[in-house]
Formats: structure tokens, sequence, C-alpha cells
């Protein structure tokens, strides 16, 4: 009894350590919190009642939607959607083979992983809005520096979630495949994508989902589509307007997050 009594007190203590370490993290990041909310002003009461003359009269101005020019945004709405396919088709391309040259078990070597993997962050370190006012500026208005914009940097966030699935792939079919005398892309292609690709559509279908969001902000830097209506009706201070085009993307973003959601049910 009195070893089973005393393995029972190792277990216990070693339970209230681990819980005690979990509460000792969980402070920290509430106080990291606070301190974050303190700093951007969160806590200024007064701000929040000067400010809300305003918002009532901005809410009051926005009410009832106009949706007059319903049709004018249809043409937006069509060059939003293609632009986000059309990153997503690019952002795939690049990143697939940069997440094979970053994940350690496929990457050549080291060093290889290494790079390519600082060369993911400095991609994803630049916003879209960023990149779109560079493109607009390169190349001109209209789609296409959005389409640029959204490639660009939904390469560095995509092929880094491509590479952590690579990466937790199941060893033994690629030691078996290169037992068998597979070369390097065979093993590639035979052992290591049939058991990710699951995963990688997942993960592009998001992404997707997120780029016909992220092409309505890019429209307002002047990457075309329904952002560009959008700002249009801010400069000219139709704010009825504005509130009915913003109710039109919130219908669109509620399609496409649907096709998504049936797209990844049938992929299962």
């Amino acid at each position: 009894m009195s070893n089973t009594a005393a393995r029972y007190g190792v277990i216990l203590y070693a339970a209230r350590r681990e819980a005690w370490r979990h509460a000792q993290l969980a402070a920290g990041v509430l106080l990291v919190c606070i301190i974050a909310l303190a700093i951007s002003g969160f806590f200024d009461a007064d701000r929040f009642i000067e400010g809300g003359p305003a918002i009532a009269q901005l809410s009051s101005e926005m009410v009832p939607p106009d949706f007059e020019r319903w049709r004018h945004w249809l043409r937006p709405l069509l060059d939003t959607l293609a632009m986000s396919i059309a990153g997503t088709v690019l952002a795939v391309l690049l990143s697939l083979p940069l997440s094979l040259l970053a994940a350690p078990n496929t990457a050549p070597n080291w060093l290889v992983s290494r790079t390519a993997r600082v060369l993911l962050a400095a991609m994803r370190s630049v916003p879209e809005i960023i990149l779109g006012i560079l493109f607009v500026a390169a190349v001109g208005f209209g789609a296409l520096p959005g389409v640029l914009a959204l490639a660009l940097h939904s390469t560095g966030m995509v092929a880094k979630f491509y590479a952590e699935a690579i990466e937790h792939v199941d060893p033994n079919p690629l030691e078996a495949a290169r037992a068998a005398g597979a070369g390097h892309f065979q093993v590639i292609t035979h052992a290591v994508l049939p058991q990710v690709l699951p995963q990688l559509a997942d993960i592009t279908i998001y992404r997707w989902e997120y780029h016909f969001r992220a092409s309505a902000v890019l429209g307002i830097v002047g990457a075309g589509g329904i952002g560009f209506e959008l700002m249009a009706a801010l400069r000219l201070i139709k704010y009825d307007e504005v509130a009915a085009i913003l109710l039109t993307i919130l219908a669109c973003v509620v399609v496409v997050d649907g096709i998504g959601a049936y797209l990844r049910n049938k992929l299962k």
C-alpha cells in the first residue's frame, strides 16, 4: 500500500505542477492582452463617449441603404471574384514547389529549407494592401495588380501551411519508396503528395475564401473590383450607398463561404 500511495502522490504532484504551469501561462497571456488593450486606448472611456454622436450620425446617414446603382456593381463584383480565383491559382502554383523546398523532409538539405522559410517569411510580412499600391504604381489600375498582390502575399502564407503539412507526413512510405530505389521526385509524387492532398485542398479553399474578402479591400487602392466602387461612394460621402455596397459584399462573402464549405465536404 505504501508503494501505491507513493506512486499516487508522485502522479498527483506532477499533475498539480502541470496545472500550475498552465495557470501561469494563462495569467501571462491575459496580462499581455490587457497591456495591449491599454496601449491601444481601449480603456479610454472618454474617447468612446466623444465618438458616440459621430457614430450615431454616420449610422443614420447609412439607413436606409441605397441600392439604386446595383447594376453598376455587377461587373466589379465579377472582377473581384475573378481576382480572388486568379490570385489563389497563382499562389498555389508558387506555393507547392516552395513548400517542398521549405519542408525538412523533402528539401535537398538544411540550408535550402532555411532559405526557403526565410523567403516565405519575407513574402508574408508585407500586407496585400501595400503590395497592391506598389503593383498599381507598376502595372496600372485594374484587377491585375490585385491578382499579383494576392498571389505574392498568399504564397508566403500558403506555402508555410503546405510545408507544415508535408513536414508531418508519415515517414514510413517515404522510407519504403527510397528503399525501392525511387528518386527524389518519385518519392514526392508517390509517397508525400498522396498523404497531404486533402490538407492542401482544405488550405487552398480557405485561402480562396479569404482572397475574396481581401480583393474587396484591394479595390480601395485602385486594384479594381467592388472595392473601387466602395471607395468612390466614400469619397462622395454617399453613406447610404456605402451601406448598400457593404451589404452586397456581405452577401457575396456568405455565398463564397458556402461554396467553400461545400467543396471541403466533397473532398473529405
